[in-house]
């Protein structure tokens, strides 16, 4: 039997069933550790071929011989910024497009929060106020700008559609045309698209090239009451002038689930900017139980194509990050 090492917090008993079944029907033997069986963990993976987890310490102690590794998260920046993880530079790495559902549901959620104004209503109730006449907005028969067209792009995308929204427009690296956008773009057509961006929602990966792509000279280029929304990652954009033309009214608001650095500093002026929701990086993560369902179902499909010597559906190309 060929080995797998599962070190994982999440799987329950009818998770690893699945597993173990996939597994055992296509010549493997897994091996199942939790997070606080690390030691354990890293003396079983010297003898496999797999390891299913998400652990740089763990990856690190893995033999030359290890052929795959397949990473639960959908944010594999760690893995590919340090090839010196890898003992064996050809072992695959592919990560889990799984997350597409809850993180659109977080971005429908803050998006609503902006435009029906919470952050400036929950000031007045803390106030013990009572205002109700602050103009709304609705996400029927608006316009978004969604910077990132993959998994969790397009599934933000089919729900701003069903809820109404009149104009969606993808950027992504290549510009190819994706179901549930009007529109796709290069990412080299981002300045001339924020100027007529009324709500940005940012869903990049953390690679050279996204770094700070919302800088302050384009963040000068939203129109006034503008509102950003990055589930990504916290590098893609310059905090402090984000903070800045917060606090000038400039834009209309801004929610983060993602910061430069994690946890955000307790000085950091992101906290005090007006109209801001943080939230400490929940959009995703495993605790929705479809998540985790869809992870594993992923895992086995690509054990699947694996065992079958088939390309698999979650290959990261480490050079470019993603």
């Amino acid at each position: 039997m060929r080995n797998i090492c599962v070190y994982q917090e999440f799987l329950t008993e009818l998770h690893k069933a699945q597993i173990r079944e996939t597994a055992e029907r296509l010549g493997f033997a897994p091996h199942f550790f939790a997070l606080d069986r690390f030691e354990e963990a890293k003396t079983c993976l010297q003898n496999c071929e797999v390891l299913y987890a998400h652990s740089p310490d763990l990856l690190r102690a893995a033999p030359v011989s290890l052929k795959w590794y397949c990473c639960s998260y959908a944010g594999v920046d760690p893995y590919c910024k340090d090839p010196s993880l890898f003992a064996n530079p050809d072992c695959l790495l592919t990560n889990s497009n799984c997350y597409g559902v809850t993180i659109a549901e977080h971005v429908v959620m803050v998006l609503l929060m902006l435009l029906r104004r919470m952050p400036e209503y929950e000031a007045v109730v803390r106030n013990r106020g009572w205002s109700s006449q602050l103009p709304i907005r609705s996400i029927r028969d608006n316009e978004f700008t969604i910077l990132g067209t993959g998994d969790i792009g397009s599934n933000v995308a089919e729900r701003l559609r069903l809820l109404g929204a009149a104009k969606i427009t993808g950027l992504s690296r290549s510009g190819q045309a994706r179901e549930g956008f009007d529109e796709a773009l290069p990412i080299s057509r981002l300045d001339e698209t924020l100027p007529q961006t009324r709500n940005l929602i940012m869903a990049l990966p953390s690679t050279p090239e996204t770094r700070h792509i919302l800088n302050r000279a384009r963040i000068a280029l939203l129109p006034p009451g503008a509102y950003v929304v990055n589930v990504g990652r916290g590098t893609a954009i310059q905090q402090e002038p984000l903070a800045e033309a917060l606090n000038a009214g400039r834009l209309g608001g801004a929610a983060l689930d993602v910061t430069e650095p994690e946890p955000l500093p307790p000085d950091h002026p992101l906290w005090g900017a007006r109209n801001i929701l943080i939230t400490p990086h929940v959009s995703g993560n495993m605790t929705l139980g479809y998540t985790c369902d869809r992870n594993v179902e992923l895992f086995c499909r690509d054990l699947e194509n694996y065992a079958a010597g088939r390309p698999l559906n979650g290959l990261v190309d480490r050079a470019r990050g993603y």
